[in-house]
């Protein structure tokens, strides 16, 4: 198996739209996730969100972008069938690196709680839960909706 790690581009969106629709359990957003969200968020983070490839075929995604001081990961996601082959890893890994180009120093994300495969993967490359903190949200448009894959 020889996957291609790189930096995500907007003619990569069928792909990945694809991957994420693949993934029980995963959330999608009608408005975010559409083509023109997805689009809109490449182009403010040009060089940070990665795909994993093999061939021409997506099989692993991450939507990463950072406000200057911190970065953040959206979607990560590897198809199931590619598991366990340091793929996430290495596509996290990439993302932060493109991070640390350009200058940022720290990276979080969210993991549903009943996401078991995500979280016991980012305890396991090294991440760490934190307890200390309330994570709020306010939806500023009513009409993005998350539908959660059966």
């Amino acid at each position: 198996m020889e996957i291609t790690i790189r930096s995500m581009t907007a003619e990569d969106y069928d792909g990945v739209y694809q991957l994420w629709k693949s993934i029980k359990g995963f959330g999608i957003r009608s408005i975010d996730d559409s083509r023109e969200g997805t689009e809109r968020f490449i182009k403010r983070n040009p060089t940070t969100s990665i795909v994993a490839l093999d061939g021409s075929q997506v099989v692993g995604a991450i939507l990463c972008g950072h406000d200057g001081r911190t970065g953040s990961f959206y979607h990560v996601c590897v198809r199931e069938d590619y598991r366990k082959h340091g793929i996430g890893k290495q596509m996290a890994t990439a993302a932060m690196r493109a991070l640390q180009a350009e200058h940022i120093n720290k990276v979080s994300l969210i993991a549903f709680k009943n996401n078991q495969v995500g979280n016991v993967f980012w305890k396991h490359v090294g991440w760490s839960e934190r307890e200390d903190v309330n994570y709020y949200e306010f939806d500023l448009n009513e009409e993005n909706i998350t539908r959660f894959n059966q």
